[in-house]
């Protein structure tokens, strides 16, 4: 661990630079590393906060609890990889490629994830307040029991996506597609942008709440949602950052 953190002491990292094995808690706050390849990394409870990973290939690895706060992830592939009670808060994620990735319990406040493909993404129970996520894919994303209060949906696709449990107060669905998405329990009755087409076109029931003049539609038996994310694949232990110039 000495030897990594050694070899990225500088701000602005412009070689390469091979890292075997974990990184656990690793400090690398503010460092430059644009287009890194981690590859089965672990990275569970590392420090980025404010870190360029711009256009970051991060498939199949652990950053659970790690701190990447205010850090800019624009274009980064996130495919299989975890976030589980990462903070995220303020991050700016649009158009990540996250398909499959865990998001879980994570912080996303006022994170920016707009046209992000988050296709069998999980984000249950997350804190999701004042999030971006105008355009986005969510198609078959699990979004249940989080927090988000205030966050964006416009023009998004949430076909099949599960929200049920989840708190909506004065998050906008403007356009959105809400195909078979499951609505059951969710709290949507001061959400902004619904209409009756959408709730109609997606599934829910007595539990769900929904703003006035709404009326729930029940699509039967049946739990619906999303599907279990894709599994990361398994770790190589091994890193590579590639060239950041």
């Amino acid at each position: 661990l000495a030897e990594v953190q050694t070899q990225v002491q500088d701000r602005d990292v412009s070689r390469v630079i091979s890292i075997s094995g974990s990184c656990g808690r690793c400090e690398l706050s503010g460092r430059r590393l644009t287009g890194a390849n981690f590859v089965g990394a672990n990275f569970t409870q590392a420090m980025l906060v404010g870190s360029d990973l711009r256009g970051a290939t991060i498939v199949g690895s652990n950053f659970s609890e790690s701190d990447l706060s205010r850090a800019d992830l624009r274009g980064a592939e996130l495919v299989g990889s975890l976030f589980t009670r990462a903070i995220l808060a303020r991050a700016r994620m649009d158009g990540v490629e996250a398909h499959g990735a865990s998001f879980a319990l994570a912080d996303l406040s006022h994170a920016n994830l707009s046209g992000a493909e988050l296709t069998s993404a999980r984000l249950s129970q997350v804190r999701a307040s004042q999030a971006n996520f105008n355009g986005a894919e969510l198609i078959a994303a699990d979004l249940s029991g989080g927090d988000f209060s205030g966050a964006s949906f416009e023009d998004a696709d949430l076909t099949g996506a599960r929200l049920s449990g989840g708190r909506f107060s004065r998050a906008d669905f403007s356009d959105a597609d809400f195909s078979h998405a499951n609505l059951r329990g969710a709290d949507l009755s001061r959400a902004r942008g619904l209409t009756q087409s959408q709730i109609n076109d997606a599934c829910s029931d007595s539990s769900t709440r929904l703003p006035d003049g709404l009326t729930a539609r029940s699509c039967g038996g049946g739990r619906g949602g999303a599907p279990r994310p894709v599994a990361p694949p398994r770790p190589y232990l091994s890193i590579v950052l590639a060239d950041l110039d």
